[in-house]
């Protein structure tokens, strides 16, 4: 299990602990004034992120150093982790409130909103959460084009998710100063920061996800689907056998690739039981 495991989840996968997405984390000062800063100074989250540019030209050693050094620090304050669409709706079954809402990295990526973040909370109508929220100024969280927030009803909600595994994006959920989750996204390497940082950067920002795929090979028929929508490049293609190959050591368990597959031929495996990816985070 992933270290946030044992540190919050006793043993326990940690986002499937109630304790983590409770109110009463939220009467933290320093977790409220990170939220909002969060919020709403995106200038700062794109400044931290073109850092990265540099530290890419530095000495291997000083990167490797300063990597570890800022995802210890991120650890702390907004980490997240891979998970696939079955925990994705077990969070949700605890849940009393989702409201869909702008996401911060497509604002700064792409310039306009695109609505991939799902605030969630186990009391009505978002929570401390979502006072928070109504607190700020709501020109970036709306938009010019939409009406605001979104309450969806959990049912809605994973129709959502499953029509965003469509689209390939891979879900996450997402500490606002350990323990504490805040929100349930959606993330691609193209426009997602955390991603980005993760995977092309070499700075991880959130851990892989409790599992890892496997393909049956006997049942693929190598349509290279499921490449086409890997964030993580794990998906390869034997010309020999005509079948699709993934790599473990490089696979995040999100399971997207699944859901492209008309032959049903990949599953997910615990990754603690897959010796190869067991202590890959």
């Amino acid at each position: 299990m992933c270290e946030f495991c044992l540190k919050h989840g006793e043993g326990k996968r940690w986002y499937l602990q109630a304790k983590n997405y409770s109110d009463d984390l939220l009467s933290d000062v320093r977790r409220r004034k990170f939220i909002e800063d969060f919020l709403t100074d995106t200038d700062a989250t794109k400044k931290g992120v073109q850092r990265l540019d540099r530290l890419d030209r530095l000495p291997r050693p000083i990167r490797g150093l300063v990597g570890r050094m800022i995802s210890g620090r991120m650890k702390r304050i907004h980490y997240g982790q891979v998970v696939p669409i079955e925990d994705v709706e077990r969070i949700f079954g605890m849940m009393n409130s989702i409201v869909r809402t702008a996401c911060i990295c497509r604002h700064i990526t792409l310039g306009r909103e695109k609505r991939y973040c799902y605030g969630i909370s186990l009391s009505p109508d978002g929570g401390g959460f979502a006072e928070i929220v109504r607190g700020l100024d709501k020109s970036f969280l709306s938009g010019p084009d939409a009406a605001g927030r979104e309450t969806l009803s959990k049912e809605q909600a994973l129709a959502a998710f499953r029509e965003h595994e469509q689209e390939g994006l891979c879900h996450s959920v997402w500490t606002f100063r350990a323990p504490f989750i805040g929100g349930v996204c959606n993330c691609d390497r193209a426009d997602c920061l955390a991603m980005q940082c993760t995977v092309t950067h070499g700075v991880p920002l959130m851990f892989r996800a409790e599992y890892v795929a496997q393909i049956d090979a006997d049942a693929c028929v190598g349509c290279r689907q499921c490449m086409r929508v890997c964030q993580f490049g794990a998906l390869s293609y034997s010309a020999s056998n005509r079948k699709a190959v993934i790599d473990q050591r490089h696979c995040y368990g999100c399971g997207i690739c699944r859901s492209v597959c008309a032959k049903g031929a990949i599953h997910l495996h615990e990754r603690a039981k897959v010796p190869v990816a067991a202590n890959r985070w």
